[in-house]
């Protein structure tokens, strides 16, 4: 993947806005659990209060509270409130919201920064804890020995009903803070969460008896936290739908950009790449190498970012709501880890195969296909099946491996998830008991534990996709960075005008990229304009090869090629296959119609062009015999004409382009005497000003050719006129008289 990197640039905006919705979107989805254990814990437990400061509080309560206050607390306590009674402007108002206001001064809560609030929460719970508690000990007679005993009062002497604060307020300071202390005992080992749930009792008493709605106000907070789980559950949706939109139109648009690179870098190539990379193999690159990029771009865009954030994000707000419990996260953590490693290292290896065993099972099934009629003529369709069967078995063996793997994992997972569950409420529990930890926080602590089971459950979901995505990634860049062998030169030159089209072929030699000798040694001859130079030897002696150094399709190895004395290698691909009309060997049409086909060479040809082109190769007959004509569709391949039929399209198509250099590789060979005999006049009479090369098997196509040069064994063997190489060349004489009989050569 890192090779492909640079083509990720187009799509860094994309990708950065992604990361800023995946963040948007983590933090709402680590806020839920925290509102949920609010809803738990304030909501229901508390009743709705969710600070040890009550928003009001009777003077005689007030006076209780700072009882056991130094001056400090107590001077921050009584200035925090606005004290209302019968003669405040504020009265009236407040009475509908406080009607104990009738009876008695009410102290109402000022507003508050978050950092007054957090400093005066402990001494609000602490002192609201101490004056219940000595209330619950006053209802006790022992406990009321005790407080008096520390009064140094006998609890007899104390009448019934008699006000005890009076009592603990005409003590001294020491005295009292001694008492407070005792009581403070009693939740000292309490938490600040704990200290605070505690102290909500009090608070919610205290609105009772200030007439206030409890319910009112429990139904308010429910709704409130509630409504935010909400929102925030929206705009976590929102963001899920932006980061799928962006991350498909990135992964879409790179895939795109992929299959045209590559397919621009193969149009590029010369023979010498190609026979380097199958058509198979780049079949499989152009399509499922690069769906296996787009998906994974697709999901790591989707899980690779937002997973860590998750799973960090998750430990962090674990331990703040317990940090006793992170071992159990640490557990969890280690036990994932040590799954996805034993997995990715299991898997890797049958990841790197999988495209190969793509490529033999396309290569099998490509030749089926294109030789369907040689199977069934030899009757070997048992041996092509099973053949077929092996590659597909073996392409299915390892993904069915794989997937067993990641069948066994996903239940792991979610048991060693499930165990974690039952884990924290195991250990939760008791921390609930031992009042350290709510049962809000308990709830939420688990639901964090899940989502960073869940986020290495994505982590490891991208590591079994990666190591085979990395492996479509190294093919792809192998073609990308593969230079072709054949390239334009930096300061091209140009043919002079007028271009004649003079082939001159000085002492070469031509070698296939990793052959051990030569195939052609030390060939030279010139092809004049106006004249039709052909090329016939034995099977494998030279022929197309000659030809193909022509239009650049290989290199030569030593010597060089020049037209018009300037050396092929010095002006541009562009310009000098503008120059040629090329017939392969194999004739290859195009699915579509014959027109379309016919104007590849000239897309701007009139029907006159296509027409008289057609004439000259001898295809009109066929071609206007069908009711569509010109219209008439071409299937993939040319598989809905003959053989003969393909090869006067093919040189029609050619002869369209008008070219002052023509090659014709082996392109009669399907074609009858009479039809061979027409083309060779016609195109002597219409094109015989341009430089015609023929390669060929046939002796009575060249019979007249200008310059005959006879190939063996890569060596120029003879090279004259037909009748000056019956008399001076074996090779020739040996093939002629294997053709025709005396009197057709004379």
């Amino acid at each position: 993947m890192i090779r492909l990197a640079k083509y990720y640039k187009p799509y860094l905006g994309l990708i950065l806005l992604t990361i800023v919705l995946l963040f948007v979107q983590a933090n709402a989805d680590l806020a839920l659990p925290d509102y949920m254990s609010k809803i738990v814990n304030v909501g229901i437990q508390q009743g709705g209060v969710d600070t040890a400061i009550p928003l009001a509080i009777r003077r005689s309560e007030m006076d209780k509270l700072i009882l056991f206050l130094d001056p400090e607390a107590k001077a921050e306590v009584l200035g925090s409130y606005t004290l209302i009674d019968g003669d405040s402007p504020e009265y009236e108002r407040s009475l509908e919201t406080y009607p104990a206001l009738a009876g008695e001064p009410v102290y109402v809560l000022k507003s508050l920064g978050a950092a007054e609030t957090e400093k005066l929460n402990p001494v609000m719970a602490k002192a609201l804890l101490t004056v219940a508690g000595i209330e619950e000990m006053a209802a006790d007679p022992e406990k009321l020995a005790a407080i008096a005993k520390t009064m140094n009062i006998d609890p007899a002497r104390i009448p019934p009903g008699a006000d005890l604060f009076a009592l603990l307020g005409m003590l001294p300071d020491a005295q009292r803070e001694q008492i407070a202390a005792a009581i403070h005992a009693r939740f000292e080992a309490m938490g600040e969460s704990m200290l605070l749930q505690a102290a909500a009792a009090p608070v919610k008493a205290e609105y009772a008896a200030l007439g206030m709605d409890a319910e009112k106000i429990q139904m308010d907070s429910i709704l409130h936290y509630g409504a935010l789980m909400l929102l925030l559950t929206l705009l976590g949706g929102l963001c899920t739908i932006g980061v799928g939109f962006l991350s498909a139109r990135a992964a879409s648009g790179l895939a795109r950009d992929l299959r045209r690179l590559l397919f621009q870098r193969v149009e590029s190539f010369s023979s010498t790449e190609f026979d380097k990379f199958s058509t198979a193999s780049l079949i499989t690159r152009s399509t499922n190498d690069i769906t296996q990029i787009q998906m994974v771009v697709f999901m790591m865009m989707r899980m690779i970012f937002f997973a860590p954030i998750i799973g960090v994000g998750g430990v962090i707000r674990a331990i703040g709501k317990s940090a006793s419990m992170w071992w159990i996260i640490a557990l969890a953590v280690i036990v994932l880890l040590g799954l996805i490693l034993i997995v990715f290292s299991i898997a890797l290896p049958k990841f790197k195969s999988i495209q190969n065993l793509i490529d033999r099972l396309n290569l099998v099934t490509r030749e089926n296909l294109s030789g369907m009629m040689v199977i069934r003529a030899f009757n070997m369709q048992a041996f092509e099946e099973a053949r077929f069967d092996k590659a597909n078995k073996d392409l299915t063996g390892t993904m069915l491996f794989i997937n067993r793997l990641m069948v066994v994992m996903m239940p792991v997972m979610m048991l060693v998830m499930n165990g974690l569950v039952l884990l924290i409420i195991w250990v939760g529990a008791h921390q609930v008991a031992e009042s350290q930890m709510q049962v809000g926080d308990m709830l939420a602590f688990m639901q964090y534990a899940i989502q960073i089971v869940f986020s290495f459950l994505m982590m490891s979901v991208m590591f079994i996709m990666l190591p085979r995505s990395a492996v479509s990634a190294d093919r792809i860049a192998d073609v990308l960075e593969t230079e072709p062998a054949i390239r334009d030169p930096q300061t091209p030159k140009v043919f002079p005008e007028p271009f004649r089209g003079t082939v001159e072929f000085r002492n070469v030699s031509f070698r296939y990229p990793g052959a051990e000798e030569d195939v052609l040694h030390d060939i030279s001859f010139t092809a004049q304009p106006g004249q039709t130079t052909a090329f016939i030897g034995t099977t494998g002696s030279g022929k197309s090869t000659i030809v193909s150094l022509i239009p650049r399709f290989y290199e030569v190895s030593d010597g060089a090629v020049t037209i018009d004395g300037v050396d092929i290698r010095a002006v541009t691909q562009k310009d000098l296959r503008e120059k040629i009309g090329y017939v392969p060997q194999k004739s290859n049409l195009f699915s579509g119609t014959i027109e379309s086909n016919l104007s590849y060479a000239d897309p701007e040809a009139g029907e006159e062009a296509l027409k008289q082109a057609a004439d000259i190769a001898q295809a009109s007959e066929f071609i206007f015999a069908k009711p569509e004509g010109m219209q008439s569709e071409v299937s993939q391949g040319g598989t809905n004409v003959s053989g003969g039929q393909k090869q006067r399209l093919s040189i029609a198509r050619a002869l369209l382009k008008r070219a002052p250099i023509y090659i014709f590789d082996d392109s009669f060979s399907s074609l009858d005497f009479r039809t061979d005999s027409k083309l060779r006049q016609a195109l002597k009479e219409k094109v015989g000003g341009s430089t015609l090369l023929f390669v060929t098997q046939r002796i009575s196509t060249i019979k007249r050719a200008e310059q005959i040069i006879v190939l063996d064994e890569g060596k120029i063997a003879g090279k004259g006129t037909h009748s000056e190489l019956m008399k001076s060349c074996e090779v020739y004489r040996e093939i002629a008289l294997s053709q025709l009989s005396q009197e057709e050569l004379s």
